[in-house]
């Protein structure tokens, strides 16, 4: 077990359906970490934005992003994490990748998706929550609308890191911000969310509030706003522990039965 990972979230303004160009940001920004990072998080739909128009960016899981974020975490032996768009049997899926620094790859589709934008009527909807094991840690990945949902990232399976992928905008960026915090609050778990910012071709704005919080729900690590920037962020798994130790409130959480 690590007792300490270190963790980048990057917070960039994504190029609108243009997989190539931002694979490229990106790679730029990975490429001069520290060697010492252990995982980097993308925005949601890092390679294309928060698209509704699936079929004209879809990728497979065999596809060059893919490939890519392969690629990205063997040679700069990082995880990687972020969402994008793709195809498999016939459907759609607002899908998180995780990719360990040996390539080995888990995946996690959005279960919550996001009627308002017509997000349901184009993607198909997960229902499996999964848990990473990643150097000795517990990480439960969701994305974006997920985060409006306390039951579904309930920590019900002693998690210890709630990542959340997000194109967020700023006329409800409030509530992101108090979201995120309560979900670390009520779950005991650290727990950070990557947002992107700029504007995209549907007219929405983002300004980011990247941030990360530790399990009393205190900011730990934040970015600069409306900025392309990184969040820096170390989180230790004995201050979890003891924590925890001392103040067990998961174990007096009610139990219930999510129908799916």
């Amino acid at each position: 077990m690590y007792n300490e990972i270190k963790i980048v979230a990057i917070q960039a303004s994504l190029v609108w359906q243009n997989p190539a160009e931002n694979r490229r940001y990106f790679e730029q920004k990975i490429r001069q970490l520290d060697k010492d990072t252990d995982l980097v998080m993308l925005p949601e739909m890092f390679s294309t934005g928060f698209t509704m128009q699936p079929s004209s960016v879809a990728e497979t899981m065999n596809g060059s992003s893919v490939l890519w974020m392969i690629n990205m975490a063997k040679t700069n032996d990082i995880a990687i994490i972020g969402s994008m768009v793709i195809q498999e049997n016939h459907k759609y899926f607002n899908r998180a990748i995780f990719v360990s620094p040996s390539g080995d790859i888990e995946t996690y589709d959005k279960r919550h998706l996001f009627a308002i934008a017509g997000e349901d009527r184009q993607y198909t909807s997960g229902n499996n929550k999964i848990i990473i094991n990643f150097k000795g840690w517990r990480i439960c990945p969701l994305v974006c609308y997920d985060l409006r949902f306390p039951v579904w990232s309930r920590n019900t399976d002693n998690y210890d890191l709630l990542l959340f992928m997000a194109n967020w905008p700023i006329t409800r960026i409030d509530a992101w911000d108090t979201l995120l915090k309560a979900r670390a609050i009520e779950n005991m778990s650290y727990c950070i969310g990557v947002n992107r910012i700029g504007k995209d071709d549907n007219g929405y704005q983002y300004n980011g509030h990247t941030s990360a919080f530790n399990f009393l729900g205190e900011k730990i690590a934040h970015t600069k706003e409306g900025m392309e920037d990184l969040l820096y962020c170390k989180i230790s798994k004995t201050e979890l522990l003891e924590f925890r130790s001392k103040l067990n409130f998961l174990k007096d959480q009610d139990s219930f039965e999510i129908q799916k």
